[in-house]
């Protein structure tokens, strides 16, 4: 895929875009990304677009966990197990997702955007439990959870962070912030392993994830300093983050809910 100078500006705009809000909530960036590439940067293939920000999403993630990390707030061992056990998940899930027409994946992840939502914001108000550990009891929860997360990732070809985030507070208890900066592990991991299975089947613009890449490193430190900010204000965090997942799956369902 050939990109011209004006699409290569959008692509930069729009992977500050992504790399902000993967910062910011740890999600977001291939539901952003996505359409995105799509309908502003003008990437006429879907899958295209998918192989694309998985790869570009995976990278930004990874910047993006190196600052969490210095802040002291993953917790590793629950992220470590969940992302190891999400990677079968994900690699399964991408066979399937590329024998799916493009714009009906686009459409079904924008309906299980609105579910998560609705559960962020019954929520919100959970304060969790910051000191939490992986022990026998949540085990069961963190691999069973990761293996289902790790395969819806594959499947809609992103890197999952909406899902990973209330799924990591389901089943272990920590705060959302905590959970913010423990899915990035899984998000790298997860999106590596998509962009891998794209890539072999060439549905990949090198040049285009480049772009969204550079963008992205500096839209993750403005992201995360603001995650730490609305982290201190009790379920700000989750109302930012759900309003956020609501506001996309809504413009995803208007340009697709014909192909439903």
């Amino acid at each position: 895929m050939i990109i011209s100078t004006t699409q290569s500006l959008l692509g930069l705009a729009s992977g500050l875009l992504v790399g902000f809000s993967l910062g910011l909530v740890g999600g977001g960036g291939s539901i952003l990304a996505v359409p995105l590439m799509v309908y502003v940067v003008g990437v006429p293939e879907p899958h295209v677009a998918i192989g694309t920000s998985a790869i570009a999403v995976a990278t930004n993630a990874a910047i993006n966990l190196s600052n969490h990390a210095r802040g002291g707030t993953v917790i590793w061992s629950c992220a470590l197990v969940f992302a190891a056990a999400g990677i079968v998940g994900a690699f399964g899930g991408s066979i399937l997702g590329k024998m799916v027409e493009g714009q009906k994946l686009l459409a079904l992840f924008a309906l299980i955007m609105l579910v998560i939502a609705m559960l962020m914001l019954k929520t919100r108000s959970r304060i969790g439990l910051p000191d939490v550990k992986i022990s026998m009891s949540n085990m069961p929860a963190i691999v069973g959870l990761g293996l289902a997360t790790g395969t819806m990732s594959g499947f809609f070809g992103i890197g999952g962070g909406f899902l990973i985030v209330p799924a990591l507070m389901l089943a272990t208890g920590m705060p959302i912030m905590n959970a913010v900066s423990s899915s990035l592990v899984a998000v790298t991991a997860f999106g590596m392993t998509t962009a891998a299975s794209y890539a072999w089947s060439g549905l990949v613009s090198w040049a285009l994830a480049g772009l969204f890449v550079a963008g992205g490193i500096l839209g993750g430190l403005a992201g995360t300093r603001s995650a730490r900010h609305l982290a201190e204000r009790r379920g700000a965090l989750n109302i930012v983050f759900a309003v956020v997942i609501i506001a996309v799956a809504l413009y995803m369902l208007a340009r697709n809910i014909s192909l439903l």
